[in-house]
């Protein structure tokens, strides 16, 4: 980081080939689109490299850059106008969280990576910081600015939604 910091422009290569691959990934589980994954990607190590002066080791490079595609990933979202929606948009029935769910299910990796691809931009993005980037509901509630009520009601109807989605196909991957 200190030979970037200097303008030693290989440093900047070595970064983002030890970097691009996850946070590409990231961003692909989030966006569900391949061109915006790529842009986002590009414009996150763009600023990254742009603010790395400003960077205070209070957390890992990765960790910090991570952050940075996460919210150039929400601001396309809320862009596209395909963003999330806060708890008062949401059917009038709450979600249940203790509504039965069954997990008797042997899942298929690829059914659910095609379950999650369906899933609606809100859903696929509360659903994918939880599970995959492992942040709780509160930090996931100050990240896209909504209520943690409002962020637990799309985890659960992501889930059931997901679980749908997966039943319709079959476990197996034969359609249903």
């Amino acid at each position: 980081m200190q030979q970037c910091i200097n303008g030693e422009t290989a440093s900047y290569r070595l970064l983002y080939q030890r970097y691009a691959k996850a946070m590409y990934n990231t961003a692909l589980r989030m966006l569900n689109k391949v061109a915006d994954a790529e842009d986002v990607l590009q414009e996150s190590f763009t600023d990254a490299f742009l603010q790395l002066e400003h960077f205070q080791n209070r957390a890992t490079f990765g960790a910090w850059l991570k952050q940075i595609v996460i919210h150039k990933c929400i601001n396309h979202l809320k862009k596209s106008k395909t963003g999330l929606v806060g708890i008062d948009s949401l059917e009038n029935s709450p979600a249940d969280a203790d509504e039965p769910v069954n997990n008797d299910i042997e899942l298929n990796v690829e059914v659910v990576k095609r379950g999650i691809a369906q899933l609606a931009d809100g859903y696929r993005t509360v659903l994918t910081l939880y599970l995959f980037e492992g942040y709780d509901h509160e930090e996931i509630a100050a990240i896209l600015n909504l209520q943690p009520s409002s962020v637990r009601t799309q985890y659960i109807r992501a889930k059931q939604k997901l679980l749908q989605l997966i039943k319709k196909e079959d476990v197996y991957g034969r359609p249903a």
